[in-house]
C-alpha cells in the first residue's frame, strides 16, 4: 500500500513537471518562431550570446502575480525548441571562429606595434650615447683633448636625455584604453619620421666620423648634442599633433541610442572617425542611463495584444493569395487605432500611480530603518551598553525591514536585474560608514543612473563594431554618419560642423543714458 502511494505521488509530480515543460516549450516556440516571408523562406540565422543572469534580489515566489503578470518576470527562462531561430549552424560556427581569429589578430597587431615602438625608442636613446662612446673606444689615443666646453656638453646631453625620457614616458607609455580597427596615422608618421631621422644621423656619422676617424672630439660631442636637440623638437611636434590639435572644438556630434531614442550632444575637435568613436563610447558610459530592455517590452506586448484579437478567415479556399489576408489585418488594425490611444493613456496613468505609491512606501521604510542606526563617538563607545556592530553588520541588521518595499519598487520600475542583494548591502554599508542620509541611499534606486554606476559584468560590452561609409582613419567632416554596434543596440552618431560666428561690437556712450519724465494732466503725480 505504501509503495503504491509512493508510485502515485511520483507519477503525479512527473505529470506536473511534464505539463510545465510542455507549456514552456510552447512559449519558447511562440517566442522564438522565425518570421517568414510570402514564399515561406526563413530569415537569416543568428547567434545571441548573453551574460549569465544576475543574483536575485530576494527569494521570489513564482505563484504570486503582480500587475497582471508573473512576479518573476525579470528572471530568464530557457526553452529549447526545434524551430528556434537562435540555433547554431555550421555557418554560425565558422563566423564565431572568424571572430576569434580576428581578436587574435588584433592582439598580435597591438603587441607588434608596442614592440616596434619600444625598439625604436631604445635606439633613439642609445644613439647619442653611442656617438660619444665609440670614438673613445676605437681611436682614443688619436683624439684631441676635451676642454672645459666639451665637458660642459656632457652635462647638457645628460639632462636633455633625462627630459626626453620623462616626456616620452608621459606621452607614449600609457595604458591603452581600447583596441582600434586601424592604426593611428599621426603616431605612425611620427615613428617613421624618427626612424628616418636617426638613420640619417647614423649614416652621416658612419661616413664622416667612423671612416675618417675624426680626431676633433668636441665636434663629435657637439654632433650628439644636435641630435638630442632635434629629438626634443620632434617630441614637441608629437605633443602638438597628438594632444593639442584636438583640443579646439570644431564639430558637434549627436549620439542617439537606437532602441529608446535617448540622445546626447558632444563637442569634438580634429579627430579621425575611429578616435571620435572612442570619445563617444567613453562619454556614453558616464552620460547615458543604463540600457534596460525590459522597458521596451511594454509597447511590443501591447501591439501583440491588439493583433491577437484579429481573426482572418479564408473564404475563397486555401489557394487564395496571402496578400488579401495581410490587407484585411492592416485594415482591421487601422479601425482599432482610435481606441488604442485611450488604452495607452490609462495604462501609463495606472503605472505612474503604482510607481508613486511604491516609491512612497520605500521612502518611509528606508527612513524608519535608518532611525535604528546611531553612530557612536569614541568617548561614547564605553558608556553605551549592548553589542556594537561594524557597518556591514549594521546593514545586514536593517536591510530586512526595507527589503520587501525595495523589491516591489524595483520590480515595478523593472530595475531588479541591475541590483543584486550583495550590491545593495554594499551600498547600504557604504552609506552607513560615511554617515549618509536615507535620501542619499535611495538616489541610486529612485532614478536610473549612468551605465558606469552598475556592476561591470552586467553592463560592459566587450566588443563594439564601427560601421562607416568613410574610411575610419579619415578626419571628421560635416554630415558624416557612423554607427557603433554592440550585441543589444547601436549608437547612431551624426556629425555637424560648428558654424562660423561673426561677432561685431557696438559702443554705447555712458553719457547718453539720460531720461525725461513726461507727465500728463490726467495723472495723479
Amino acid at each position: 500500500m505504501s509503495a503504491a502511494m509512493d508510485t502515485e505521488s511520483t507519477y503525479s509530480g512527473y505529470s506536473h513537471y511534464s505539463g510545465h515543460s510542455k507549456k514552456a516549450h510552447r512559449q519558447g516556440r511562440d517566442r522564438h518562431k522565425s518570421p517568414r516571408s510570402k514564399d515561406g523562406s526563413r530569415s537569416e540565422k543568428s547567434v545571441t550570446i548573453q551574460t549569465p543572469p544576475a543574483e536575485p534580489l530576494l527569494g521570489n515566489d513564482a505563484s504570486r502575480t503582480e500587475e497582471g503578470q508573473d512576479d518573476n518576470w525579470g528572471e530568464t527562462t530557457t526553452a529549447i525548441t526545434g524551430t528556434s531561430e537562435h540555433s547554431i549552424s555550421q555557418e554560425d560556427i565558422a563566423r564565431i571562429s572568424k571572430d576569434l581569429e580576428d581578436s587574435v589578430g588584433l592582439d598580435c597587431k597591438r603587441y607588434l606595434g608596442l614592440t616596434v615602438a619600444a625598439v625604436l625608442g631604445l635606439l633613439v636613446f642609445l644613439t647619442p650615447i653611442a656617438f660619444i662612446l665609440l670614438p673613445q673606444i676605437l681611436w682614443r689615443d688619436n683624439l684631441e683633448p676635451c676642454g672645459t666646453a666639451c665637458e660642459g656638453l656632457f652635462i647638457s646631453v645628460a639632462f636633455k636625455l633625462l627630459i626626453l625620457l620623462i616626456g616620452t614616458w608621459a606621452l607614449f607609455f600609457r595604458q591603452p584604453k581600447a583596441d582600434i580597427p586601424r592604426v593611428f596615422v599621426f603616431r605612425v608618421l611620427l615613428l617613421v619620421l624618427i626612424f628616418l631621422f636617426v638613420f640619417s644621423y647614423w649614416l652621416f656619422y658612419g661616413v664622416r666620423i667612423l671612416d675618417s676617424k675624426d680626431t676633433n672630439y668636441q665636434g663629435i660631442v657637439q654632433y650628439a648634442v644636435s641630435l638630442v636637440d632635434a629629438l626634443l623638437f620632434i617630441h614637441y611636434l608629437a605633443i602638438v599633433l597628438l594632444e593639442l590639435r584636438q583640443l579646439q572644438p570644431m564639430f558637434t556630434v549627436k549620439v542617439v541610442r537606437s532602441t529608446d531614442g535617448e540622445s546626447r550632444y558632444y563637442s569634438l575637435g580634429q579627430l579621425s572617425i575611429q578616435r571620435a568613436a572612442l570619445v563617444v563610447l567613453e562619454n556614453y558610459y558616464k552620460d547615458f542611463t543604463v540600457y534596460n530592455p525590459a522597458l521596451l517590452t511594454a509597447s511590443k506586448s501591447r501591439a501583440a495584444k491588439h493583433m491577437a484579437g484579429l481573426k482572418v478567415y479564408n473564404v475563397d479556399g486555401p489557394g487564395n493569395n496571402a496578400s488579401g489576408q495581410s490587407r484585411a489585418m492592416i485594415a482591421a488594425a487601422a479601425r482599432r487605432r482610435d481606441s488604442s490611444h485611450n488604452e495607452l493613456y490609462y495604462e501609463e496613468a495606472d503605472h505612474e500611480r503604482r510607481v508613486k505609491k511604491r516609491r512612497a512606501r520605500l521612502v518611509v521604510a528606508v527612513e524608519e530603518a535608518f532611525t535604528h542606526i546611531k553612530r557612536l563617538q569614541a568617548e561614547e563607545q564605553q558608556k553605551v551598553p549592548g553589542e556594537m556592530m561594524d557597518p556591514r553588520e549594521a546593514a545586514q541588521a536593517i536591510f530586512p525591514s526595507m527589503a520587501r518595499a525595495l523589491q516591489k519598487y524595483l520590480r515595478t520600475t523593472r530595475q531588479q536585474q541591475y541590483h543584486s542583494m550583495e550590491s545593495i548591502l554594499q551600498h547600504l554599508s557604504f552609506c552607513i560608514t560615511n554617515n549618509m542620509t536615507p535620501k542619499a541611499f535611495l538616489e541610486r534606486y529612485l532614478n536610473p543612473g549612468p551605465t558606469l554606476q552598475y556592476d561591470r559584468d552586467r553592463w560592459f560590452s566587450k566588443q563594439w563594431t564601427l560601421v562607416s561609409e568613410e574610411a575610419v582613419t579619415s578626419g571628421l567632416q560635416d554630415g558624416i554618419v557612423f554607427v557603433l554596434k554592440c550585441l543589444d543596440f547601436s549608437l547612431v552618431v551624426n556629425v555637424k560642423k560648428i558654424p562660423f560666428i561673426k561677432l561685431s561690437e557696438e559702443f554705447i556712450d555712458p553719457k547718453s543714458h539720460k531720461f525725461v519724465l513726461r507727465l500728463q494732466s490726467e495723472t495723479s503725480v
